[in-house]
């Protein structure tokens, strides 16, 4: 087979799987349909400021260094990174908050003085956790979905009572402070899913967020890609924006083209990084892994609402991170993975990173993030994003003493309809399939198509799951398989 390899999509996976193959030998064009590299982690500039337009927190620095040692470079050869301190702030109400600091220790002392007893528990969680990720990161997330025999190790089969257990019945065993419990049940919404439905083994975020603490790239997460598009272009490869693939075209149990908007790409091998249901939607159907069918009923980590914001001043009493859990944890999941609905009471997050980042706004001027959760496939419009926007900042002030309504000077929202028209997001989901049981591992959808010889998948739908590391990881799985079959 030749070497012509088209990559559709220009999200964390198929950045790294474009690397790694143009490394191999191949010749590596990638495609991304929008006006810049970087899918989720696309930059918005506006009026002087400028905005991360999807992931805002870096966690595992171990996995981004991981990447570019693997071309015999360091993270710092392409973005200098900053250890916030504190990590973030976790707001239950009125002056009421919790400050998780940037070192275990610290946050193990803020755990006993809220409920003594609590520390040394999670000091023996952390640890449990800490095996966890070791486990995890390597010998299981690199591993490429195809058989079951990939998870049996001596390791594994210790902690298969980690995965018939649940993240929420362990942290019970912590603390019966509510405001804990759902600090420590906090991460796994990076995975997608109600905790009681996330099996224990990924207790491992917890070590990721109070072990490797809370870090920041200066000039925002879009620095992580603008590094890996200058470590790719050094290799080789060639990227093209605004151009959307609208057909992939097989013959005979193989890829032949690849169609855009503007031409046609002979392809030898296609890996696609764009939404993996999208995907089979540009193949005939008699070529598709999966019907529609199949995505019905799949468990979806949530969409979201997002605002950009530019605000005169400053915001001096909230740290770069802030999670407001005032209203009810437990019946926010319902209203988003059970009921499906609006949510009534929403939990929400707020980033203020030129707090950090002076760099972000004109002078005299600041930026914000605000992200709240939200059910999959809901038709919203702008109008109902300023309802729930009023609704948080009404929160904000009274939680923090902080006005911020009178102001701003810009703003921008996207919803569940943008995931959607931007990303071709499959019920406009804005994490991917959700880290339940029945959807880890093998269990996920598979990095290969299995009707046609060189289509292969990568990024949040397939193995390892949702989140930044987890797709630079992605993009090393399918790009180690594809090399391993020869083609």
């Amino acid at each position: 087979m030749g070497n012509n390899v088209i990559i559709i999509g220009s999200g964390f996976s198929s950045l790294a799987a474009a690397c790694y193959l143009q490394k191999s030998g191949k010749n590596v064009t990638v495609l991304e349909k929008n006006e810049q590299i970087g899918g989720r982690a696309s930059i918005l500039e506006e009026d002087g400021f400028k905005f991360d337009m999807g992931p805002s927190w870096y966690w595992m620095p171990d996995i981004f260094e991981r990447f570019f040692n693997d071309f015999n470079k360091e993270v710092s050869d392409y973005y200098q990174l900053k250890k916030l301190s504190p990590a973030y702030n976790v707001y239950f109400g009125e002056n009421d908050f919790v400050t998780i600091a940037d070192k275990l220790d610290t946050i193990i002392n803020t755990f006993e003085e809220t409920d003594p007893g609590s520390g040394k528990k999670l000091e023996k969680f952390i640890k449990e956790a800490k095996k966890n990720y070791d486990v995890a990161m390597q010998e299981l997330v690199y591993k490429p979905g195809i058989s079951i025999l990939e998870l049996v190790t001596s390791e594994t089969v210790s902690r298969l009572n980690l995965f018939v257990t649940n993240i929420s019945s362990e942290v019970k065993k912590i603390t019966k402070n509510k405001k804990l419990q759902s600090i420590l049940e906090f991460p796994v919404l990076f995975l997608g899913a109600k905790p009681e439905k996330t099996p224990a083994f990924y207790n491992f975020m917890n070590y990721a967020d109070f072990g490797g603490g809370t870090w920041y790239p200066e000039g925002g997460m879009n620095e992580i890609v603008k590094g890996m598009v200058s470590l790719g272009k050094s290799l080789g490869v060639n990227y093209r924006v605004n151009e959307e693939v609208i057909a992939i075209k097989a013959e005979n149990g193989n890829v032949k083209s690849v169609k855009t908007n503007l031409k046609d790409y002979n392809a030898d091998i296609v890996v696609s990084g764009a939404d993996y249901a999208h995907t089979e939607t540009l193949l005939s159907s008699e070529l598709r892994n999966f019907k529609e069918e199949y995505w019905d009923k799949k468990t979806f980590a949530p969409s979201a609402f997002l605002y950009y914001v530019g605000y005169t001043g400053d915001a001096e009493e909230l740290e770069h991170h802030n999670l407001f859990f005032d209203t009810d944890f437990k019946l926010h999941a319902e209203e988003i993975y059970d009921k499906k609905c609006l949510p009534g009471a929403p939990l929400f997050y707020a980033n203020f990173p030129s707090k950090t980042d002076k760099s972000l706004a004109p002078k005299g001027m600041s930026t914000a993030f605000f992200l709240i959760p939200v059910a999959v496939d809901i038709d919203d419009n702008e109008q109902m994003h300023d309802r729930y926007f009023d609704l948080i900042m009404k929160r904000l002030e009274k939680c923090t003493g902080v006005t911020l309504k009178d102001r701003i000077v810009f703003k921008k929202s996207f919803g569940v309809n943008d995931f959607k028209t931007r990303y071709h997001s499959c019920k406009g989901n804005a994490y991917g399939l959700a880290n339940t049981l029945l959807q880890t591992s093998i269990l996920r959808p598979g990095i290969r198509n299995k009707k046609v010889n060189n289509l292969f998948y990568t990024g949040q739908l397939t193995v390892p799951g949702p989140g930044v590391p987890p797709a630079l990881i992605s993009g090393k799985i399918v790009s180690d398989y594809i090399l391993k079959q020869n083609l």
